[in-house]
């Protein structure tokens, strides 16, 4: 620049290596940023619905379930605790053809009995049989005094990952 009396000069050595370090830079921040996108569930809707406390939640023991209607009285949920004693819940409806699931004790597991589809009581994911997709989540939220309240539902499709 006319005027300046201090010249910053950048041989053409320099200006490569500043400019191989910049592109190695913006290639690792994409990959960083893809990846973390991949970690994210791509299909994944989750609906609110009017908070309803789970009668009974606090009787059931770890390893067990309890059956109840959420978001609605025809809607049927199963709410599943673990052996370390979370609490986790899905609805009953199928995937497949939307017969009632059934929380089977001896394999502990969600059983359809239509067409002998298993899912993971601790995800809700198909382990076995022609259900197309994972088993839709109830949103849990526990409250003061150990209440579970349902406050909302996930629709899931195959394409998420727990």
């Amino acid at each position: 620049m006319p005027g300046n009396s201090e010249q910053s000069n950048i041989d053409r050595r320099q200006f490569c290596n500043h400019a191989l370090l910049g592109s190695a830079g913006i290639v690792l921040t994409a990959n960083h940023l893809r990846a973390r996108a991949a970690a994210q569930p791509r299909h994944e809707r989750v609906a609110s619905y009017p908070p309803m406390k789970i009668e009974g939640a606090e009787r059931v023991m770890p390893g067990s379930f309890l059956y109840f209607s959420y978001p609605k009285r025809g809607d049927l949920a199963v709410l599943v605790r673990n052996q370390e004693g979370e609490y986790i819940a899905f609805s009953r409806k199928c995937a497949h053809l939307g017969c009632s699931i059934e929380f089977d004790s001896r394999r502990r597991c969600l059983a359809c009995p239509c067409h002998r589809g298993i899912y993971d009581s601790r995800t809700g994911y198909v382990v076995y049989g022609p259900p197309p997709k994972p088993l839709d989540q109830i949103v849990l939220q526990m409250r003061t005094g150990g209440e579970l309240w349902a406050v909302g539902k996930t629709f899931r499709t195959n394409d998420d990952r727990a």
